[in-house]
């Protein structure tokens, strides 16, 4: 019994290696062609450089106008998410200390709203806001509170469930009325499941490229996702500094979920499980 327990966690393991491998196999390449010539990475993608190069880094860099770029996506991104962060917890919050049959109906439709397609929405929502040129830049940030708080609003609604609500009542009684109780009694005990939120808008905020694409058309306005296209051009295509851009671009967001990861886990695990 012994052996056949041992053999089953040895091909468990061997697989979640081999699943691992795959799973890095993109940043491998990524990375790597990054320090190639141009004339390398066509000769050899898989290769490892004869000489590694950091030119392709420099010139991305300033061709990217990576620091105003950057700003940009910076702003749009922090601006999202905190919005996102408050807006979905104030109505997660309003949802589950309520009971009632029509707060259980909203949830549903939040819930549901998860499931519908960018792509249904597209052509409408362009539509309606690209006649609004004042909107370009801050009505994006908009369009991602309506975008994001779905799943937002369902991982918070999942770790509430986890918070009495007599610690309310105690505020109540104690003459707090009902956003004190939520910003200085619920919020407070929300915070490993904010960072999880945080971190999931935060990814596909940071490397999005459609939405931005559609809404965004004023100079100097562009985010890293939208520069990064112009490496690629109609009869040329610059990989090794569209390679070299990618692996700029990452980091942040690397950087951010290596110190945040811990949380996003137990925020995972509070969301899901109560």
């Amino acid at each position: 019994m012994e052996k056949k327990k041992s053999r089953q966690r040895l091909i468990i393991e061997v697989l979640g290696i081999l699943f691992g491998l795959l799973w890095l196999s993109p940043f491998y390449l990524m990375i790597v062609n990054a320090f190639k010539t141009k004339l390398e990475i066509f000769q050899n993608t898989l290769k490892v450089p004869t000489e590694w190069t950091f030119d392709n880094f420099t010139q991305a860099f300033e061709e990217l106008a990576f620091l105003q770029t950057f700003m940009n996506s910076l702003l749009m991104s922090v601006a999202s998410i905190v919005i996102i962060l408050f807006f979905s917890a104030m109505a997660a919050y309003a949802l589950s200390r309520n009971g009632s049959k029509l707060s259980g109906a909203i949830f549903f439709l939040f819930v549901a709203a998860m499931l519908i397609p960018f792509q249904s929405v597209m052509i409408p929502l362009v539509a309606l806001f690209g006649k609004a040129d004042a909107l370009n830049f801050y009505g994006l940030i908009f369009m991602y509170l309506g975008f994001g708080c779905s799943l937002s609003i369902f991982l918070y609604h999942g770790a509430l469930k986890g918070i009495s609500k007599s610690l309310d009542e105690a505020a109540t009684i104690d003459g707090c009325n009902r956003f004190q109780v939520f910003w200085y009694i619920i919020l407070p005990m929300l915070k490993p499941i904010s960072i999880t939120v945080a971190i999931l808008n935060i990814i596909w905020i940071w490397n999005d490229y459609l939405l931005p694409s559609l809404v965004i058309s004023g100079a100097g306005t562009d985010t890293i996702p939208l520069k990064l296209f112009l490496f690629f051009g109609q009869y040329t295509k610059q990989w090794h500094l569209a390679l070299a851009g990618l692996t700029i671009s990452i980091i942040p967001v690397i950087i951010a979920y290596l110190f945040a990861q811990k949380q996003i886990i137990k925020g995972v695990s509070d969301g899901a499980v109560k």
